[in-house]
């Protein structure tokens, strides 16, 4: 595997048990340092990596060298082998297994691979703009699939949604339908379900190579880690032990996700909003404007609906942008707006058939959960069709006046 850097492996010990993994899979050069002197060797050495044996170095320590390597461009991973401390938030837990001693090596490469994105989109962003994983607040840019219908489901929602969005599903096809219309950034699986039925769930998963690499924590199963998914972790206990140690993970695919979006934005010239994947409120603008005017030379329809969302609750309106982006059709495209809508426009579209779209998507919208009042988005949503005699801001006109009226 080609790197930018040594490995750093922080350990008092000679040679720690998991460097044999290291070894096997000739992952080199490989460096080793005392946990006393980590946070020079980052400094010194500029590793692509850094590994700890948590039983070697205690909480402040540990903290010390997180706050070291968050300062390092691009993005530098910070394992954390077996901890039994409470982890920085920057730290990717792993606890090792011995059926499956391999997981170092799947869980490194798989940092390495958000490593590498983030040093081409520091390479092709032009100006430069400082860019980190600190940048990404789990509350605000991540989502976690919760599946569940145990005791602990309940508590569960309420230690994850006090961290992040979180979308709940009682069954594993509910589970599926929003693996397919959602940006995910990690899912957690509670108990209630039979290790067969969490056995096919995770096989389909490692088989699937758009959810290979999502965060996946199992939490009320004696299945072992024996898959193809490098950020699987079975982590008993709390809920609230669960989301701290799962967080590090979610927060690591989030910013991954954050890349591959900038990488689009910059493939587009600025034009999409790399938080959402929509346009920006410019660039919408002036293809509305167009496509208004090339409908009425050509022929045909387009018409455009409005999403309202809770101003009270910014989340909500950058999830549904999220929504709507994975979800519109190729032709049709939108902008998240400055008072707390998002505008789609649907080309080839009547009043009638846009009603349809603008019910399914709000209808998927509503099942993400936020923060400790559980506040819901569920969107007003208006919707106006382009007539004859209009133009841009007359449409737009009659589809801000079809708001006031359906919010009063």
């Amino acid at each position: 595997m080609s790197q930018q850097g040594p490995i750093l492996i922080v350990s008092n010990s000679r040679k720690p048990s998991f460097a044999s993994a290291l070894d096997a899979a000739k992952l080199f050069p490989i460096v080793e340092t005392p946990s006393m002197d980590a946070a020079r060797a980052v400094e010194q050495m500029q590793p692509a990596a850094v590994l700890v044996a948590t039983s070697d170095i205690d909480g402040a320590g540990l903290a010390a060298l997180a706050a070291s390597v968050a300062t390092r461009r691009p993005y530098l991973p910070l394992i954390a082998i077996d901890p039994q401390i409470p982890l920085p938030d920057n730290a990717i837990p792993l606890f090792q297994s011995p059926a499956r001693s391999d997981r170092l090596v799947a869980r490194l490469r798989a940092a390495l691979r958000v490593r590498t994105l983030h040093a081409t989109v520091m390479r092709r962003l032009v100006p430069s703009v400082p860019i980190a994983l600190s940048h990404i607040n789990p509350a605000r840019d991540a989502t976690v699939l919760l599946i569940g219908r145990g005791s602990a489901y309940p508590a569960l929602s309420v230690a994850l949604g006090e961290c992040t969005g979180v979308v709940g599903a009682l069954s594993i096809e509910a589970a599926a339908k929003h693996l397919n219309v959602r940006d995910i950034d990690g899912i957690v699986i509670a108990e209630g379900f039979g290790s067969r039925v969490v056995d096919a769930f995770l096989t389909v998963l490692a088989e699937d190579a758009r959810f290979r690499h999502l965060p996946v924590v199992v939490t009320g199963s004696d299945l072992l880690p024996a898959y193809d998914l490098p950020n699987l972790e079975m982590i008993p206990g709390e809920p609230v032990h669960v989301a701290a140690t799962a967080l590090p993970l979610i927060r690591q695919h989030a910013f991954e996700s954050h890349l591959s979006r900038m990488l689009k934005a910059i493939d587009a010239e600025g034009l999409i909003d790399a938080r959402t994947g929509l346009l920006t409120p410019e660039a919408f603008e002036r293809d509305f404007a167009s496509a208004i005017y090339q409908t009425q030379q050509r022929g045909g329809g387009l018409s455009v609906a409005r999403f309202a969302f809770d101003p009270q609750h910014h989340r909500a309106q950058f999830d549904g942008a999220r929504i709507i982006s994975r979800l519109m059709r190729q032709m049709d495209f939108g902008a998240a707006l400055e008072d707390g809508s998002v505008v789609v426009a649907f080309a080839e579209c009547d009043l009638k058939t846009a009603h349809v779209i603008g019910r399914r998507l709000s209808s998927v919208m509503r099942h993400t959960s936020h923060g400790k009042r559980d506040a819901r988005m569920e969107p007003t949503v208006t919707v106006a069709t382009l007539l004859p005699n209009d133009s841009a801001k007359s449409l737009r006109m009659r589809l801000e006046d079809g708001a006031q009226r359906a919010a009063s």
